[in-house]
Formats: C-alpha cells, sequence, structure tokens
C-alpha cells in the first residue's frame, strides 16, 4: 500500500527513468546520425571509385555519359549492331558501324584506364598524406579533363553513328528501344 511520503519518491523514479529511456534513446539516435553513409567504401582500392565504377572504365562501358545523344535519337552503335536484323542494316552499314563500335570501345578502355590511374594516384596523395592544394587543383584538372575525353568519346560515337543510318532506320531504332 502506498502511503503519502512514498508518492514524491515514486514520481521522481518514473520521471528520472523516462529522462534516462529519451536521453539513451537521443544518444542512439545522434551517434546513428553522424556515421557515414561511406562506411561500406572504406575498403575500396581507390576510394572515390566502387568496383563496379572501376569495371565500367576499364572495361569501356558508356556508364550514361551519352544519354543526351541516346534520348535525342542519336543510337549508339552497340545497340543498333544488336537489332541489325530489325533495322535491316546493309552490309556497309555493318562494317562502318562495326569499325565505330570497336574505335569508341578501344578509346573508351584507354581513357578508362587512365581514369583509374590518375584516381588511384590521388587517392595515394591523401592516403600518405603528401596531398598539397597545387597538387590537389593538378589532379582533379588531369581527371576532369580525361573525364571530358571519355564523354566525347562515347558522344560522337552516337553522332557518327546517326549519320550511318537512313532517318526510317532511326525511328525503328528508337521504338526498338522504347523511346516512341
Amino acid at each position: 500500500m502506498l502511503n503519502k511520503k512514498m508518492i514524491p519518491g515514486l514520481v521522481l523514479m518514473v520521471v528520472f527513468s523516462f529522462y534516462t529511456l529519451s536521453y539513451s534513446q537521443n544518444m542512439d539516435h545522434k551517434n546513428h546520425k553522424h556515421k557515414s553513409s561511406y562506411m561500406s567504401e572504406i575498403n575500396n582500392e581507390i576510394k572515390a571509385l566502387s568496383e563496379e565504377e572501376i569495371n565500367q572504365l576499364l572495361n569501356g562501358h558508356g556508364m550514361g555519359l551519352a544519354k543526351a545523344a541516346e534520348l535525342n535519337s542519336y543510337p549508339d552503335p552497340m545497340h543498333v549492331l544488336e537489332f541489325s536484323n530489325e533495322l535491316i542494316l546493309t552490309r556497309e552499314q555493318i562494317e562502318k558501324t562495326e569499325a565505330l563500335f570497336h574505335s569508341v570501345k578501344t578509346e573508351a578502355k584507354k581513357l578508362g584506364r587512365m581514369i583509374v590511374e590518375k584516381e588511384k594516384e590521388l587517392d595515394t596523395l591523401f592516403k600518405e598524406n603528401r596531398i598539397s592544394q597545387t597538387l590537389l587543383r593538378n589532379k582533379i584538372n588531369e581527371i576532369s579533363e580525361l573525364n571530358s575525353m571519355l564523354r566525347f568519346a562515347h558522344l560522337n560515337a552516337h553522332l557518327l553513328q546517326k549519320e550511318i543510318l537512313t532517318n526510317e532506320q532511326i525511328k525503328t531504332y528508337n521504338e526498338l528501344r522504347g523511346y516512341n
């Protein structure tokens, strides 16, 4: 049975319990809030690139760099070759498209290797605590120039591919890709 003398102590215990629980939950929230979203990337060989990005760069994949062309009726050579039967390509169109595809793939792989290497150099400068503003600016400029060249290679392939096809083939290509 409760007596009047016990009530203030009991109230104090309940208030203290709620305060402790609230403080504990708040601290858990604060600790969780400050954890980095980069935690899963801490063991990446190159911190700025995922394994998938490295793989795409080294293998000359498009990585969405040519969306401006693809989505505006400038076909991708790789997909044109995939749809060669549906597009009713001539032998000459196939030969030109194959040459274009191999050319851009070779260039993209070369540039991709160079980008990976420059990103690795930048990562190493940070890792070894040898970075400076001058080195940082130089590495970023090198990487940016290579990325620009890579994007140009992919977009230019679409531009050149459009010249190989007829308007009707481009229309069919867009339908096959689901753009119409």
